[in-house]
C-alpha cells in the first residue's frame, strides 16, 4: 500500500551516516544520494532523509512514527543496536509485545532528530 516514505532531518550528512547502520540489519542500504535527499532500500528507494535546514527537533508529542518488518529477532535487535552505537536513541528495547491480536517483537528509537522509528517481526514461537 505505502511506495515510500521521507522523514526530515536537520544535517543531511549526519543522518545519511545513521541510517546506513541502522537500517543495514533490515537489509536496507544508501540507493540514491542527491544533494539534499538520499534514499535507502532493497531494489528501489523505500526511505528517504530529506535535508530540512533549520529543523526543529520533532517533539516527542508528534505522535508520528514509522514501522519498518525486519526478518528476525536478530535483526530487530542489531538494528536498535545500531542506532544506539550511531547517536540515536532508544525509545522502547526489543522485545516481545504482547497485543490482543497478534503476538509481535519490536524495537523503537528515536533519531538525531527526534523521528520515531521502530523495527518489528512476528516470530512463529
Amino acid at each position: 500500500m505505502i511506495d515510500h516514505i521521507s522523514v526530515g532531518v536537520s544535517d543531511l550528512e549526519l543522518s545519511a551516516r545513521f541510517y546506513e547502520a541502522t537500517l543495514a540489519p533490515l537489509g536496507l542500504a544508501r540507493l540514491v544520494t542527491r544533494p539534499a535527499t538520499v534514499g535507502f532500500g532493497k531494489a528501489y528507494p523505500e526511505f528517504w532523509i530529506n535535508l530540512r535546514p533549520g529543523m526543529p527537533r520533532v517533539p516527542p508529542e508528534s505522535g508520528t512514527h514509522i514501522c519498518l518488518r525486519a526478518k528476525s529477532t536478530t535483526d530487530v535487535d542489531a538494528f536498535h543496536a545500531a542506532a544506539l552505537a550511531t547517536g540515536g536513541a532508544s525509545d522502547g528495547a526489543p522485545g516481545i509485545r504482547p497485543h490482543d491480536r497478534v503476538r509481535y517483537y519490536a524495537a523503537f528509537i528515536v533519531d538525531p532528530d527526534g523521528n520515531r522509528i521502530e523495527a518489528v517481526t512476528f516470530p512463529s514461537d
